[in-house]
């Protein structure tokens, strides 16, 4: 997979986690919200990891 590739699919991973967020906002989330909360935890490890490896350079 070349970078630009990857850069695309961390940036669709990310816009999925406003998603979740919007999730918790929900009052019938119930024991969901457990799930979701997990979920939003390892997508910001994920991001921080891809972050550290592959630091941004400006170029796209």
């Amino acid at each position: 997979m070349d970078l630009q590739t990857l850069k695309q699919r961390i940036t669709a991973v990310q816009s999925k986690r406003e998603y979740l967020l919007s999730l918790l906002e929900r009052p019938n989330l119930g024991i969901l919200r457990v799930d979701v909360n997990q979920a939003l935890e390892e997508l910001d490890e994920l991001i921080e990891e891809y972050r550290r490896t592959i630091p941004d350079t400006g170029n796209n």
